[in-house]
């Protein structure tokens, strides 16, 4: 099939912050094109298209999920939503490609996945970092043995909400709240890039808000001694920022999850910084790469495939489990 001309018609469900970054980058892609949008309200979807000249407008995610005019949906809702709306699409067809976590646990990434191959429609989560300049440089860097063998990992995506925001669904139980899947799940993917995924032993603590966490540390060691130092907050800054350290040298990276600036520095003293842009807001290479994946006929990701993201969902489980957290979605 000559897939040059093709473009994805994507739909999305959701109008908030991410919803906004969606199509804001898609317009700076060449396989895909935003058609309609989604959302409870006829008010917000209206707003929504107006804002982004979106053509198709819905005031229930039902009716786009019934409409042949889209191929493809992103999924923009809260996290305790995913599983629902995902499925409502692909059980109509549509390829999902789903914001992080995929999933409140495992159990439902699993039933998520099962029902993407019922429907033979692709499903991806949303781990736009995995795609981005700066992450396919650091891995070239860190494959071409430049550090050495890779034995530490560090990285902590801590942020504190204002005041007014504190009903945000982020510290809701039943959404799936808590910063550990807000933001934790990008630490875990980080260390899992760098250090694989054969973890010998978790350690994990975290303090709360409203039965969930709000301030989480996560020790992971791996089979060959490496150690990955994890930490989210969602009530405390710290500097956003992450590490990779081998036994030749270390690379900081500013924004560590999906860095635009790569600092190296060797152990013999050589020093150097790379500049690895985004093509715009970072939503770009993953809009493309899904979109490149469904027009050849693929159903899963071969970079940010089904089975990486089960095993972050049970990494997230378990340590779950070690601080407390439960959700109702667990029972």
């Amino acid at each position: 099939m000559n897939n040059t001309n093709r473009k994805i018609r994507f739909g999305i469900v959701g109008t908030g912050t991410i919803a906004h970054r969606f199509a804001e980058a898609i317009q700076n892609v060449t396989n895909a094109q935003l058609v309609a949008v989604a959302s409870r309200t006829k008010e917000n979807a209206e707003r929504f298209g107006d804002e982004f000249n979106v053509p198709l407008r819905f005031d229930s995610y039902e009716k786009m999920a019934a409409s042949d005019a889209i191929d493809a949906a992103y999924i923009a809702v809260p996290h305790s939503g995913h599983i629902a709306c995902s499925c409502l699409m692909m059980n109509h067809g549509k390829h999902v490609l789903c914001e992080k976590p995929m999933a409140v646990n495992a159990a439902e990434a699993q039933e998520m996945f099962r029902c993407a191959e019922e429907n033979n429609v692709m499903l991806m989560e949303a781990m736009w970092a995995r795609l981005v300049p700066g992450t396919l440089k650091m891995l070239e860097l860190t494959q071409s043995g430049l550090l050495g063998e890779i034995l530490g990992v560090e990285g902590k995506f801590c942020y504190t909400m204002d005041e007014d925001e504190m009903d945000h669904h982020v510290f809701k139980n039943e959404n799936g709240g808590g910063s550990l899947l807000d933001v934790g799940v990008y630490g875990l993917y980080f260390a899992s890039w760098y250090l694989g995924n054969k973890v010998e032993s978790v350690q994990a603590t975290a303090s709360h808000y409203n039965d969930v966490d709000n301030h989480t540390c996560v020790l992971l060691k791996y089979e060959n001694g490496a150690i990955a130092d994890i930490s989210s907050a969602l009530l405390l800054r710290k500097p956003n920022e992450g590490y990779v350290y081998g036994t030749k040298g270390y690379a900081r990276l500013p924004r560590f999850y999906a860095p635009q600036e790569i600092e190296i520095s060797l152990n013999n003293g050589e020093k150097q910084t790379l500049s690895v842009p985004y093509a715009g807001n970072g939503f770009e290479e993953q809009i493309t790469h899904f979109s490149e994946c469904v027009l050849n006929g693929l159903k899963a990701s071969p970079v940010v495939t089904p089975e990486q993201t089960l095993y972050i969902a049970r990494q997230m489980d378990a340590i779950r489990n070690l601080i407390g957290v439960v959700y109702p979605q667990d029972q």
